[in-house]
C-alpha cells in the first residue's frame, strides 16, 4: 500500500532559510481531485472551443500581470535567478496564448466515401489529464501541458514538484480562477502522492516531465489502468565540438549550455566531445568562461550562477565530479564544494573524462562541463550516439557535411547545429530511449491530448 510522507519542508536554496511547509495529499485528497475532474469533464468537453480558448487567454493575461510575483516565488523555492525565472513565466504566458489560438483550430478531416454518405474523422478530448511537472522550469512546463489539455476540452489534475509547491499551487490556482469548478485542481506532494495519482483509474492521460525513475514508475502504473502516457524524462545531452571551429565561440556555447540555470535545464549540455585539433584552446577558453559564471556578479560580462535546487541535488552533482577526479579527470575550474550557506556549486570544467565515468554515462544536472577529447569527428559522433538517452544534442561544426551526418545519425528528439539553445516557435519533438515518449509541446501536443473517432453517416432506406 502506498503511504504518504509527513509534511514537506521547503528551504530557500540560497540561504537555507525556511520558506514553508506543505502537507502532501493522501488517498482521500487524490480521490477528491480526480473525482471533481471526472464530474466536470462532460460539461467542459461540451463547452464551445472558442469559450474554452477565451478563458485560457484570460488566464494568460493574469499570468503576465503576476509575472514578478511568480518569478520571486520561483527564486525563493528553487534558486533560479529572478531574471531567468521571469523569462520562464513570460514564456508560460506566451504558451497559454499560443494554445488559446490553436485550440479552436484543431480539427478533423472529411473522407471520400460513397455519394450518399458522409465520413468524418473527429477529434475529441480524452477526458481527465494528470499533469506532473518538474521544478527546474516549473511555470513554463506546466503551462504547456495544462494549456494544451484545457483548450482541447480535457479536465486537469496538476501535481507540481514538491520542491516548489507554493509556486505550483499559486500558478494553478491563478488559472483555475478563470475556469469552472473541477476543471483544474492541484495536489501537493512528492513521490508517494504522484504514485497515488498515477495509479488512479479515473485518469485518461498522464503527462509527466521529470526524472527517468519517476517516468518508469508512471508508465508501470498506467499499464494497469490503460491511461495514455506522455513522458519527457531525463537526458544526457552531448555537445560535439568539431575541428576548425572558433574555440572561443565554441567555449561560449559550451558554457551557456552547461551553466545556464545552474546546469538544471532539461536540455543542458551534459557531455562534450572535443576534437583534438582545437582541444587545448577550447579548454583554456572554457575555463575562462567558467570564471564569468559567479554567484553574485559584480563586473561587466559576469553571469548569474544561482544555487542548485537543494543540498540533495548538490550532493548528487559533486558525487559525479569527485568520482571523475578520483578516476583521473582534471579540473580546469571549480570541482570543489564551496563554504557557507546555500546549495551553491561552482561552474566546473573537467577534462580527461572517459566513457566509463558516471559523469559521461548519467545525467549530472549541474554546472559541470565534462570534456572528452577525441581524435576525429567520427569518433565524437559515435560516442555521442552510444548512450541510452535520447532527448537532445548539439553539434558545433563549420563542415555542413558533418552537420548533415550528425543530425541524421543522432538518436535524439532535437538536434541543434551551431547553437546550444534556440529554435523556431511551434516546433515539437519526441524524445527517445530512456528520455521518454510522445510530443510534450508544440501543436502536436493537441493531438496527444485528443482521441479521434471515425463517423460514417449514411441515410436510412425508405420505409417499406
Amino acid at each position: 500500500m502506498t503511504t504518504v510522507a509527513a509534511d514537506i519542508e521547503i528551504r530557500d536554496p540560497a540561504t537555507d532559510e525556511l520558506v514553508g511547509r506543505v502537507r502532501p495529499a493522501g488517498p482521500e485528497e487524490v480521490d477528491d481531485a480526480v473525482g471533481r475532474a471526472v464530474a466536470a469533464r462532460t460539461g467542459w468537453a461540451c463547452t464551445d472551443p472558442a469559450e474554452r480558448a477565451g478563458r485560457v487567454r484570460d488566464a494568460a493575461s493574469a499570468v503576465r500581470a503576476q509575472a514578478e510575483e511568480l518569478a520571486h516565488l520561483n527564486e525563493t523555492e528553487t534558486g533560479r535567478p529572478y531574471d531567468d525565472g521571469l523569462g520562464g513565466v513570460l514564456a508560460a504566458a506566451g504558451t497559454l496564448e499560443q494554445y488559446a489560438e490553436l485550440g479552436p483550430l484543431h480539427r478533423g478531416r472529411s473522407l471520400q466515401g460513397s455519394w450518399s454518405a458522409t465520413d468524418l474523422m473527429v477529434p475529441g478530448p480524452r477526458g481527465v489529464v494528470a499533469a506532473i511537472t518538474p521544478w527546474n522550469d516549473p511555470v513554463a512546463v506546466a503551462a504547456g501541458l495544462i494549456g494544451a489539455a484545457l483548450v482541447t476540452g480535457n479536465t486537469v489534475v496538476h501535481k507540481p514538484s514538491e520542491r516548489c509547491p507554493h509556486l505550483g499551487r499559486r500558478f494553478a490556482d491563478l488559472l483555475a480562477s478563470f475556469l469552472p469548478d473541477g476543471v483544474l485542481t492541484v495536489l501537493d506532494g512528492a513521490g508517494p502522492t504522484g504514485a497515488l495519482l498515477s495509479a488512479h483509474e479515473g485518469l485518461d492521460v498522464i503527462a509527466h516531465v521529470g526524472s527517468i525513475a519517476a517516468g518508469r514508475a508512471i508508465a508501470e502504473a498506467a499499464a494497469g489502468t490503460g491511461a495514455k502516457v506522455l513522458l519527457e524524462n531525463g537526458g544526457n545531452d552531448p555537445l560535439i565540438v568539431d575541428d576548425g571551429v572558433d574555440p572561443q565561440w565554441a567555449a561560449e556555447q559550451a558554457a551557456l549550455g552547461s551553466y545556464a540555470n545552474g546546469g538544471q535545464v532539461c536540455v543542458s549540455v551534459e557531455r562534450i566531445y572535443c576534437h583534438r585539433g582545437v582541444a587545448d584552446e577550447f579548454l583554456a577558453a572554457l575555463a575562462q568562461e567558467a570564471g564569468r559564471w559567479v554567484y553574485l556578479p559584480a563586473e561587466t560580462g559576469q553571469k548569474v550562477l544561482g544555487p542548485l535546487v537543494d543540498d540533495r541535488q548538490r550532493e548528487h552533482v559533486h558525487s559525479h565530479v569527485a568520482e571523475a577526479l578520483a578516476a583521473g579527470a582534471t579540473a580546469h575550474a571549480g570541482g570543489e564544494l564551496p563554504a557557507g550557506a546555500g546549495a551553491f556549486y561552482p561552474a566546473t570544467v573537467l577534462s580527461g573524462c572517459t566513457p566509463d565515468m558516471r559523469i559521461l554515462r548519467e545525467e549530472t544536472f549541474g554546472p559541470v562541463a565534462a570534456v572528452r577529447v577525441v581524435d576525429s569527428f567520427e569518433q565524437g559522433l559515435a560516442e555521442a550516439i552510444d548512450d541510452p538517452h535520447g532527448l537532445a544534442a548539439t553539434v558545433l561544426t563549420p563542415d555542413m557535411a558533418h552537420a548533415q551526418e550528425a543530425w541524421r545519425a543522432l538518436p535524439v528528439g532535437t538536434v541543434k547545429v551551431n547553437a546550444v539553445f534556440g529554435g523556431a516557435p511551434g516546433g515539437a519533438a519526441e524524445p527517445r530511449g530512456l528520455s521518454g515518449t510522445g510530443f510534450g509541446y508544440g501543436p502536436e501536443l493537441l493531438d496527444e491530448m485528443t482521441t479521434t473517432k471515425v463517423v460514417h453517416l449514411q441515410p436510412a432506406p425508405p420505409r417499406r
